[in-house]
C-alpha cells in the first residue's frame, strides 16, 4: 500500500477488563467494552456523528456479544449509524449485502478475538480487495482494529506465542496478515501481557519491520501511506527497532534455545508522540495541537 490515502487506527485492546474474546469467556458484571476516548477518536476522523461505521466480528467466538457492546458504546458518544458485520465464514464473505455494506461505510473496525480468523476468513476476497482499494484511493476511509483486528493489519502478523516462553526461538508464530501497513507487526495488551520479549523476537527474526507493541486502552494513529504514526489513548506505545542490530544468534541456534540480540532500539510513545516508519524517527509531537490536546484531556 505505497500510496494509500486513507488511516489505520490500530488499538491495543483489553477495553473489557472482564472478557477474553478468544476463548469466549466473558464477564458481564464487569463489561466495559470499550474506552470512550479512543472511540471518538475513530469517528472524528471517520467524519462525525453521522457516519456510517461497520463493525465486523469475525474474530471473537462471541460476536452477538462483542457487537451488542460496540453499539452501546458508540451510541453512549453520540454514534449511531454503526452497523455490525457478524462473517463466521469465507461463505459469508461473499454475501452481497455485505460487499454493498462495506463500499459505502465511511469506516470500518474490525474487533479482538483471534486474528487467525481474520486471515484466514479474507484473505484473497473481494471483500478484503474492497477495504483495501478504498483504503488506497479514499483520504476519509477508516480502517480500526482492536487486539487481534490491531495485530491483523500487517504484512507479518504474530499469531502465536505464550509471553512466558518468548525468549526461545521459535516459541513466537508469524503468518501474513491482512497487509493494509508493511514493514510493521503489531501486537497489543502489550504490557500487562508482558509481550516485549514475543514481539523482540519477531522483530529479530524479521529485522526491516518495525515492532509496535500497543498497551491497553492506546492506540496508533497511521497515516501518510503506512509511514507516519501518532499514539492516541491513556497509555503507552512500545517502537521496537531492528534495523541497527549489530548481532543475534537467532539463525544459528536450534529451537527452544534462549536468544540474544545486541543493539535492539527501542522508543516509548505516549499521547501525542509520534514515529516515522520509513525514517525510523521518533517525533515528540505529531501536531501543533498535541500538547494542548494533552492537557485537556479529561481521564
Amino acid at each position: 500500500m505505497q500510496f494509500a490515502k486513507g488511516k489505520l487506527i490500530a488499538i491495543g485492546g483489553a477495553e473489557d477488563k472482564g472478557t477474553d474474546l478468544e476463548t469466549g469467556q466473558i464477564h458481564r458484571s464487569n463489561l466495559n467494552f470499550f474506552e470512550l476516548g479512543i472511540l471518538r477518536r475513530i469517528v472524528e476522523e471517520a467524519g462525525g456523528p453521522q457516519s456510517r461505521i461497520e463493525v465486523i466480528t469475525t474474530a471473537s467466538m462471541i460476536p452477538y456479544e462483542v457487537g451488542d457492546n460496540y453499539l452501546n458504546a458508540f451510541g453512549k458518544i453520540g454514534c449511531t449509524n454503526i452497523g455490525v458485520m457478524h462473517i463466521r465464514s469465507r461463505a459469508d464473505v461473499a454475501t452481497e449485502e455485505y460487499q454493498q455494506r462495506i463500499e459505502q461505510c465511511d469506516a470500518v473496525m474490525f474487533s479482538g478475538g483471534n486474528q487467525m480468523r481474520l486471515s484466514s476468513t479474507f484473505g484473497g476476497t473481494t471483500f478484503l480487495k474492497t477495504i483495501e482499494d478504498r483504503y488506497q484511493n479514499d483520504e476519509n476511509f477508516i480502517i480500526a482494529g482492536t487486539s487481534a483486528g490491531a495485530m491483523a493489519m500487517s504484512n507479518t502478523m504474530i499469531y502465536e506465542g505464550n509471553a512466558t516462553r518468548a525468549h526461545l526461538k521459535g516459541e513466537v508464530k508469524l503468518s501474513t496478515g491482512l497487509a493494509f501497513v508493511d514493514d510493521v507487526i503489531i501486537d497489543s495488551h502489550f504490557e500487562k501481557r508482558g509481550r516485549f520479549g514475543r514481539l523482540a523476537q519477531a522483530v529479530a527474526t524479521n529485522p526491516s519491520c518495525i515492532g509496535i507493541g500497543l498497551g491497553e486502552d492506546t492506540g496508533m494513529i497511521i497515516t501518510q501511506s503506512g509511514n507516519k504514526m501518532e499514539a492516541i489513548g491513556s497509555g503507552c506505545v512500545i517502537i521496537i527497532d531492528g534495523h541497527d542490530i549489530q548481532f543475534t544468534n537467532i539463525a544459528d541456534i536450534p529451537d527452544g534455545s534462549p536468544y540474544s540480540i545486541e543493539g535492539l532500539k527501542v522508543h516509548i510513545c505516549e499521547r501525542g508522540n509520534g514515529f516515522l516508519i520509513k525514517e525510523r524517527k521518533f517525533i515528540p509531537e505529531v501536531s501543533e495541537n498535541a500538547v494542548v490536546k494533552k492537557q485537556v484531556h479529561v481521564e
